[in-house]
């Protein structure tokens, strides 16, 4: 477990901003926790926040395209 929370703090300042933050923290959580059971758990702590890292920026692109979309159909509906 001593192992998991290194790789999450050597994972941390990989985080730039806190919304990527959010996405790297909770990656790395659970990569720890299944490096942990592997017995790698400083590898899996950094996959893991890489993984959720790029995970978040998927969803906040499609989050943007979504509002993009909403506002274009408001603005036809008006016209």
């Amino acid at each position: 477990m001593r192992l998991s929370l290194l790789g999450i703090l050597i994972a941390l300042p990989f985080a730039s901003s806190p919304a990527h933050a959010v996405g790297c923290l909770s990656g790395a959580v659970a990569g720890g926790i299944a490096g942990h059971v592997a017995n790698h758990g400083v590898l899996g702590a950094i996959g893991g926040c890489i993984a959720g890292h790029a995970y978040n920026k998927h969803l906040q692109k499609q989050q943007q395209l979504q509002q993009q979309i909403q506002q274009q159909q408001q603005s036809d509906q008006k016209t």
